[in-house]
């Protein structure tokens, strides 16, 4: 219970921060050091009732809901501290921690500015207000007693000790051979306490973390996913701070290095997930457009406009006494970055998105659920109506559009429409379950196409446009190197990379004038000395994304083949050998499928199946073989040991031509079925066998004996009667070199001998060209954004000096 109250605590000193920082903007004397004060009482709450989740992980208190939920004293201590975040009360409680501790160096970032510290501090305390709403005792609360409501916990979960307490067979559920299950109330847990038994003693294990999620990314991929949700509040506080007072002179160069750091570590973070899916999920992808994905990308989408349109603004305040261009926009940006933030939440989190993304929650009741709602309608409702309010103000001192066409601040705020569209697609597209629908992949893909062509060309063009106007004889001049250069890179993937669709084609010529066009500018920068290059490394990382998306997705190709131990097999142009399962233990037993790569320098892939107890489902991770240009990618879908039971009829070797006496018949090897060669070697579907005269008492009748394989199943063997003899025939093996056959024959009530199988492993295998450009874009593009980060940050603090400067 420390912890509930340690958090209820936390939210009286939230709210009096908001209330005493309100007043301080009001005028009210005396009440801003008392703000600051609540703020950091706030903050040091919760970071005390942070180190109490994570205390009870780590040593095993059971007898907290949560804890038991999703860990258990088997997980080594790196995933044990990923179960912090795992469930949604732990990931509510990180977006908690990660908010406040933003806000103690946006508070220290805000001071010694005017009343800027009172207006932003005031808004960011309704932020850190709402999260610990939600991890209150009446909500998601991460400290609940394992009894606050019945739970059912498996018998094999108990101690062996306390499993013959006389009262124990009152709470026992189950039927048959089980499982069985006790009912853990709040009755149970007090006749444990009359019998001198903690329910931290009777409970021997957890349930554990999901097997899915045991992997080194989900110690990485969370806490910087939720730094980047709360970074995107730190916009929308700027953004209601200037509203508040009515000024927007100041608030660009302010907010304008938040909004950077909100759009690299958010974009890092989902990308993160990106990689995470693509090694360990094993369906060869980074982006299945899942919803839940989805809605964490529309806020990407929205900053990374709000980025460019506050690029005009900041220039044109240069010229003029207003608030710049583009002011209403970037307002708006602005807070909907942090709202769709928010509604991304109440999509994953309220179970509405349950039948339709892999990655939501169960539906966490009513409570919460019209919570999340009205959180986001809220801090939407706000937004909209100070904007509102002030519109009047706003449309007065918008500046006139005296910009040409062919000017950069043109270009800019097209690129932001266009990603405007882009995240409109998403949003409706990942709302469409709400409403009973759903959208199919293609359509993300159709829709984006088109959007990818427009902004690479813009982005290469917009650089070689000045501000104002640009002639178009100074537009030709700037892009004919690059455009050479551009033609020559698409030509050539045209004619040897096999890049034949046209809409692939024109995404390709986008990307590569974008890429060679930052290039060339960030050379000249770094020439001349000056640090000004994070917008033309990000965009330099962007077009080598867009690239690899080009590659790993358009142009991959996929088979599903039988792997059959010892022997080697074609699979898209290698040859592999299956050379067994390999046991081997990682919290529980595990095998690798050791594959030998022969074209590949004998490199052993190693993918893994295993049983999960959590679930007792069947587990597979892939394995990867990285390469410089592609990767191969192979995926294990199942597994025959080759066992089987006998037979009690005879197997016979047949040569062609040859004869044997079965059964009181006499067989004959008339003619052999080939198979159709390119799809063995393709994987896919075949059938060979024999042709056979089978001869009774003067009789003969011929029939085929054959069997089908490929197609990623197990080789099929056909039962063929003979009834006019009573007899019944199957192919035992077969060689199709030699084109030797054993043929299995037994009485037609009898049990044919069965083909003596090897074991056989079933992969998919597919090959990604080009994929390591996706990651390697996305490590450049984020490092471009932190490299604007800093310098924005140099700016915004040169300013401040300079203000209180000018104050003494």
């Amino acid at each position: 219970m420390a912890g509930s109250i340690v958090n209820s605590i936390a939210l009286v000193f939230s709210i009096f921060a908001m209330i005493l920082y309100y007043l301080s903007y009001r005028g009210y004397k005396n009440t801003i050091n008392y703000a600051r004060l609540a703020y950091h009482a706030m903050t040091m709450l919760v970071i005390v009732s942070s180190t109490l989740l994570l205390y009870f992980i780590l040593t095993h208190q059971f007898q907290y809901d949560y804890v038991y939920n999703y860990s258990n004293q088997d997980l080594p201590v790196g995933y044990l501290i990923a179960t912090f975040w795992a469930g949604q009360e732990g990931s509510f409680m990180l977006w908690l921690f990660m908010a406040a501790i933003i806000g103690v160096f946006l508070q220290n970032y805000s001071e010694k500015r005017d009343d800027l510290e009172p207006r932003v501090m005031a808004v960011y305390s309704l932020v850190t207000s709402f999260l610990l709403l939600m991890v209150s005792p009446l909500m998601k609360n991460p400290f609940a007693l394992l009894w606050h409501h019945d739970t059912f916990i498996e018998v094999k979960n108990v101690a062996q000790m306390y499993q013959s307490l006389p009262f124990l067979g009152n709470y026992i559920y189950g039927e048959g051979q089980g499982p069985f299950y006790v009912k853990v109330s709040s009755d149970f847990v007090a006749n444990l306490n009359l019998a001198g038994v903690e329910l931290n003693q009777f409970i021997m294990k957890g349930k554990g973390l999901n097997p899915l999620l045991q992997n080194f990314w989900m110690q990485i991929h969370p806490p910087i996913l939720f730094a980047g949700f709360s970074l995107a509040g730190v916009p929308f506080t700027f953004a209601l701070a200037a509203l508040m007072k009515n000024d927007y002179k100041d608030w660009i160069r302010q907010s304008f290095p938040w909004l950077l750091a909100c759009g690299g570590v958010l974009g890092l973070g989902i990308m993160m997930g990106g990689y995470w899916a693509y090694g360990v999920l094993g369906w060869g992808g980074y982006w299945a457009w899942d919803p839940v994905e989805n809605s964490s990308l529309v806020p990407w989408i929205v900053a990374v406009a709000a980025i460019h349109t506050m690029l005009v603004q900041k220039r044109s305040q240069k010229k003029g006494s207003g608030p710049g261009k583009f002011a209403r926009t970037n307002l708006i940006l602005s807070i909907l970055t942090f709202v769709l933030v928010l509604y991304s939440t109440f999509l994953t989190r309220s179970g509405i998105l349950g039948d339709a993304s892999v990655h939501s929650f169960a539906s966490p009741g009513y409570l919460v659920y019209y919570s999340l709602l009205a959180g986001v309608l809220i801090f939407l409702g706000t937004g909209v109506g100070m904007i509102l309010w002030r519109w009047k103000y706003l449309t007065e001192q918008a500046n006139i559009n005296d910009e040409g066409l062919m000017s950069r601040e043109q270009s800019l705020f097209t690129s932001a429409v266009i990603l405007g569209a882009s995240a409109l697609i998403v949003l409706v597209g990942t709302s469409a379950p709400i409403f009973g629908r759903s959208v199919d992949i293609s359509f993300y893909d159709q829709m984006h196409i088109p959007l990818g062509i427009i902004i690479g060309i813009l982005n290469g063009l917009s650089l070689k446009l000045k501000w104002k106007n640009t002639r178009r004889e100074d537009i030709l001049k700037g892009i004919a190197i690059p455009a050479g250069i551009t033609a020559v890179v698409v030509i050539s993937a045209v004619l040897f990379a096999g890049v034949d669709k046209i809409m692939m084609i024109l995404l390709l010529t986008g990307a590569v004038f974008s890429l060679v066009v930052n290039t060339e500018i960030m050379i000249k920068i770094m020439r001349g000395g000056k640090q000004m290059v994070g917008a033309y490394v990000a965009h330099i990382g962007l077009a080598l994304f867009i690239v690899g998306v080009i590659g790993s997705a358009a142009f991959s190709k996929e088979t599903q083949v039988d792997l059959v131990k010892g022997q080697v097999s074609e699979v898209l142009g290698q040859k592999v050998v299956f050379r067994g399962l390999e046991q081997f233990y990682d919290f529980g037993t595990k095998y690798y499928a050791n594959i030998e790569m022969i074209t590949q320098d004998d490199r052993m892939a190693k993918p893994v199946m295993y049983i999960a107890e959590f679930n007792q489902g069947l587990m597979r991770e892939p394995d990867i073989l990285n390469g410089w240009v592609s990767d191969f990618y192979i995926t294990p879908l199942s597994f025959d040991d080759g066992s089987q039971q006998s037979g009690t009829g005879s197997v016979h070797d047949m040569v062609p031509g040859g004869t044997t006496e079965a059964e009181g018949t006499t067989i004959k090897y008339k003619d052999f079925i080939a198979p159709d060669m390119a799809a063995m070697s393709a994987g896919t579907a075949f059938r060979m066998g024999i042709i056979v005269d089978v001869t009774k008492d003067g009789k003969t009748v011929t029939k085929e004996v054959t069997f089908s394989g490929g197609g990623g199943g197990q080789p099929v063997y056909e039962t063929v009667s003979v009834p006019e003899f009573g007899i019944k025939m199957q192919i035992a093996g077969l060689e199709p070199g030699s084109r030797k056959a054993k043929l299995s024959v037994a009485p037609e009530g009898g049990n044919l001998t069965p083909a003596k199988k090897q074991e056989v492993l079933t992969i998919q295998a597919s090959i990604k060209p080009l994929v390591n450009f996706v990651w390697a874009g996305v490590i450049i593009m984020t490092l471009g954004f932190f490299l604007s980060t800093s310098r924005r940050l140099k700016e915004s603090y040169a300013q401040r000096k300079a203000a209180a400067a000018q104050q003494d």
